[in-house]
């Protein structure tokens, strides 16, 4: 039996998700969380073998939270289960530890088989996901939202890369050759023109955005 956890800030999805897995005699919910602080709290005694994982979540997003599974739970595998289409976003995933990447708009028997393979120690995309970073290579346009913010200067690139990295405004600082207090500022500065309340914020904005671009 394969036992998966459940990750996502909507109690409906994952009643939904867990209602679609019941039907397979193969795998069984035995748990879930509603934040990526809460699943990794429940993770140190549950023990999973496939986390369902949201990207989108609020406080700690779903890069992060599949970088630190990765990192403390190396025997649990990770599939990324979003509406999140961006090429530079699924390879973020993979990069930080999933093991597979499916859609929310996927079907039931996708998501079975996703978790199965996995389980099973192989990777998975799903079709539409493969098709994405096909066309990433090839240089075809995919669809993301349009952005509705101010464009973001080459500097805060930058930094914002540098955050996404998990580096501290210390080793930011360091790393671009600028002052502590310059680094804050273009976090102030991005946060104003993002709309966001803190550094979490940014990181979900650069995520569902693809600001990096």
């Amino acid at each position: 039996m394969i036992k998966v956890f459940i990750i996502d800030d909507h109690q409906v999805v994952i009643e939904g998700i867990e209602l679609l897995l019941s039907e397979s005699e193969k795998i069984k919910c035995i748990d879930s969380a509603l934040s990526a602080e809460e699943g990794l709290e429940k993770l140190n005694s549950c023990k999973p073998d496939v986390v369902l994982l949201d990207i989108n979540l609020p406080g700690m997003n779903g890069v992060e939270a599949c970088k630190k599974i990765a990192r403390e739970f190396p025997a649990i595998k990770v599939v990324a289960l979003s509406m999140l289409k961006q090429g530079s976003l699924i390879k973020m995933m993979l990069k930080n530890g999933a093991s597979g990447y499916v859609l929310k708009n996927g079907g039931k028997d996708e998501l079975i088989e996703a978790i199965e393979q996995i389980a099973a120690g192989k990777k998975y995309l799903s079709t539409e996901v493969t098709s994405i970073l096909v066309d990433g290579l090839s240089g075809k346009k995919t669809s993301t939202k349009k952005n509705p913010f101010p464009s973001l200067s080459r500097r805060e690139k930058e930094v914002l890369q540098l955050i996404l990295d998990e580096l501290t405004t210390k080793e930011i600082a360091e790393k671009l050759f600028i002052s502590f207090g310059t680094v804050e500022t273009h976090r102030r500065n991005m946060l104003i023109k993002l709309g966001v309340r803190n550094t979490a914020g940014l990181v979900r904005a650069a995520l569902e955005y693809d600001l990096l671009k």
